[in-house]
C-alpha cells in the first residue's frame, strides 16, 4: 500500500507541476506566440507531456535528479524560443556555466528576485480571464494561486482548485458539471491528501 501511495504522489507531483509549467508558460508568452490554439489552450500538449515523461523516466533509470519542464522556461519562450533547438542552445550555454559556477556563486538570491517577480507578473496577467462573479470559478482559481503560493507547489495549487471546484459544483447540485476525468482527479487527489500526509 505504501508502493502505490508513493507512486500515485509522484506521478500527481510530476505531472500537475508539469502541465501547471506548460499553460503557465505558453499563456504567458502570450497568443500572439503561437503556442496557444483558438481556444487559448496549449498547442500539442500531449506532445509536451510525453517528451516529459519518457525524460522523467529516463533519468530515474540512470540515476539522475529529476528531469521535468521549470517555471524558467518563460525566459525563453518570452525571447521567441518555440523549438528544439531552444533547448539546445540552452544546454550548450548550461555546459559553459558549469565552469563559471563558482562565480555564480558569488551573486546573492536576491540580485535574482527581481527577475523571478517580473516573471510571476507576466503569468498573472491571465487572472484577467477568470470569471470572478462566478463561484465556481473564483473560489477554485483563488485556491490555486494562494496555495501554489505559500505551499511552494504547483500540484498542491491544482490538487485544491480540482477538489474546490468539485466540492462547490456538489454542493451547488450542478453535479453534471463535473466531468468524469475531473471527479476522478478529485478522488485521486483526496485520496492521496489523506493517505499520503
Amino acid at each position: 500500500f505504501d508502493f502505490i501511495a508513493a507512486l500515485v504522489a509522484f506521478a500527481m507531483v510530476d505531472m500537475f507541476d508539469t502541465i501547471g509549467t506548460l499553460m503557465g508558460t505558453c499563456q504567458a508568452a502570450g497568443k500572439e506566440s503561437g503556442l496557444l490554439d483558438d481556444k487559448g489552450e496549449v498547442k500539442n500538449i500531449q506532445r509536451a507531456l510525453l517528451c516529459d515523461s519518457i525524460a522523467t523516466c529516463t533519468g530515474a533509470i540512470l540515476g539522475t535528479s529529476t528531469v521535468t519542464t521549470f517555471v524558467e522556461s518563460s525566459a525563453g519562450v518570452a525571447e521567441g524560443g518555440r523549438t528544439g533547438f531552444t533547448s539546445l542552445v540552452v544546454a550548450i550555454l548550461f555546459a559553459i556555466a558549469m565552469f563559471l559556477s563558482p562565480i555564480a556563486a558569488l551573486v546573492p538570491s536576491c540580485a535574482t528576485a527581481g527577475a523571478l517577480m517580473y516573471v510571476g507578473v507576466l503569468m498573472m496577467r491571465n487572472v484577467t480571464d477568470i470569471d470572478w462573479k462566478d463561484p465556481a470559478a473564483a473560489v477554485p482559481a483563488f485556491l490555486t494561486i494562494s496555495i501554489m503560493s505559500f505551499t511552494y507547489s504547483i500540484s498542491y495549487g491544482i490538487a485544491a482548485g480540482f477538489l474546490s471546484y468539485t466540492i462547490i459544483k456538489l454542493c451547488t447540485g450542478k453535479v453534471k458539471d463535473i466531468s468524469p476525468v475531473t471527479a476522478i482527479l478529485s478522488l485521486v487527489f483526496l485520496f492521496t491528501f489523506l493517505f499520503t500526509h
